[in-house]
């Protein structure tokens, strides 16, 4: 074990929690784990409430496998109220005292509730919801059951998946977002009227750089009025505007805290003998709130606290952002506005009525940002050149309208046996081509199979269909011939 003990307690059981339960026993059998999961629910999948919301998927849908076996506890419904660091202990709201050899703060983070008159944190009124958890998800749709209107308080990502997901009920949603465009975190001003260009085809009317400035809701409806002087009436009121790492009990343990649970490159806190990984850590003064860095994290420490590899370092990755939401494709990466650098090459091209933008930056034949917005055939391969930091082809134009000059010369995205190992095709659990073909060649010959043995599709889900992909192309090929090739 890389720790005095072999005891680890685990904080909170949502996606970080639940992934680093998982990969301890895998490292070291003798490890014993302790889970403690505020939520009284099953390890359970928070990217795709979305589509619970849409009714896409049931609530079995969104569970996770949960980490189980000799030496492995857990214990939803429980919460930890206070840490000792000097006893090395943990207390519950059940009276329970345990003790740990290394404590694993995975406390994720809350939904924040904007200072808005009318709106009580503590206690919301009942038409009136914020988008985090499955219980905020059950109370969602509880009222949308009977609702007609839904207004989302907020245009970023979550708020875009939360109204997609209530107009695919049947419900007429409108998105209020103080900013002048969507999404304005992951998106240029271009590409974010498209994106509100397509919503309005999908039933979402977006109202823009327009603040929320009171609340008045009652059994009957709510009353929601804007900073331009107008007022939104509606049967539900879901508010999507941030989220903020939970931070309470570090805080109070003497941990340091900044924006979140400060951590190094092992993850560890500013004491040795307790870590934080997910939405309540900051590394290198960034709090992530993604699931692949979350995983990635996992990952890491549990290497790191099984003595695997002591020396393991938590090294971020640039993060794509995937909207997963029915009917609008959508991937984001780097900077697009990004530095003052003379050898940028832009590259743009925008057909608002298909709803389709796409931006590139390039800087030193290398792809630094871009923006990948309706049905483009070349996302996946953009997403690969990001990821792997590789040359970008001549023909640009291969990338911005999934197309070469020469209509008979393939594209890289034609056929997985262009695609090489190193490419990622699970952004969210970073599963490699190489990684499915080798997982093959073992036996997993189906979906499921290759799901189990990788992982890969488990997080946003957006890579399935390459996946599947994958698949359909390893059995056709799977020849006396080619076997070897394939292996390879």
């Amino acid at each position: 074990m890389g720790t005095s003990g072999n005891r680890i307690v685990i904080v909170g059981h949502g996606m970080a929690g639940a992934r680093l339960a998982a990969e301890l026993p895998a490292h070291s059998p003798d490890v014993k784990v302790t889970v403690l999961g505020a939520e009284p629910h099953r390890a359970y999948n928070r990217i795709m409430l979305s589509s619970l919301l849409a009714g896409t998927v049931d609530e079995s849908g969104v569970e996770l496998a949960e980490a189980a076996g000799h030496g492995i506890a857990v214990r939803p419904g429980v919460r930890v109220t206070a840490v000792d660091p000097a006893a090395h202990t943990v207390a519950t709201d059940r009276g329970d005292m345990l003790g740990y050899d290394h404590l694993v703060l995975a406390t994720g983070g809350r939904a924040l509730v904007p200072p808005v008159r009318g709106l009580d944190p503590e206690r919301l009124p009942a038409r009136v919801a914020v988008f985090r958890t499955l219980d905020d998800c059950r109370r969602i749709l509880a009222v949308a059951a009977r609702a007609r209107r839904a207004v989302v308080l907020g245009g970023g990502l979550l708020g875009l998946e939360a109204a997609r997901g209530l107009a695919a009920r049947g419900l007429d949603v409108q998105v209020v977002h103080p900013v002048g465009h969507l999404m304005e975190r992951q998106l240029d001003p271009a590409a974010g009227a498209v994106l509100a260009r397509t919503l309005a085809g999908l039933g979402v009317t977006t109202h823009l750089e327009v603040a929320a400035t009171a609340v008045d809701a009652g059994p009957d409806g709510v009353r929601l009025a804007l900073s331009d002087g107008r007022e939104l009436e509606t049967d539900l009121l879901v508010l999507s505007c941030g989220v903020r790492p939970e931070v309470t009990l570090a805080r109070a343990a003497g941990l340091t805290v900044n924006r979140g649970v400060v951590v190094d490159d092992r993850l560890r806190t500013s004491d040795p003998d307790i870590s934080a990984l997910g939405d309540c850590a900051e590394h290198d003064g960034v709090v992530t709130g993604l699931v692949a860095p979350a995983w990635e994290q996992a990952r890491v420490l549990a290497r790191v606290l099984t003595g695997e590899n002591p020396r393991e370092r938590y090294r971020p990755r640039p993060p794509v952002t995937r909207l997963k939401a029915a009917g609008i494709d959508l991937a984001a990466m780097g900077d697009p506005e990004g530095g003052g650098d003379p050898d940028v090459e832009e590259l743009s091209f925008s057909d608002p009525a298909r709803g389709t933008y796409a931006r590139l930056r390039i800087v030193g034949e290398r792809l630094t940002a871009a923006i990948m917005l309706g049905d483009n055939p070349s996302v996946g391969t953009v997403i690969q050149l990001f990821d792997r930091g590789a040359p970008v082809p001549l023909d640009r134009r291969t990338l911005l309208l999934g197309r070469s000059r020469d209509a008979a010369a393939p594209t890289t995205t034609e056929s997985p046996a262009l695609m090489p190992d190193a490419a990622t095709v699970c952004q969210c659990n970073t599963v490699r081509k190489g990684a499915l073909v080798r997982s093959w060649r073992a036996g997993a010959r189906t979906m499921d199979d290759l799901v189990a043995a990788t992982r890969a599709t488990t997080g946003c889900g957006s890579c399935r269909d390459a996946v599947e992909g994958i698949l359909d192309w390893l059995s056709a090929v799977d020849t006396p011939d080619t076997a070897e090739e394939v292996a390879a």
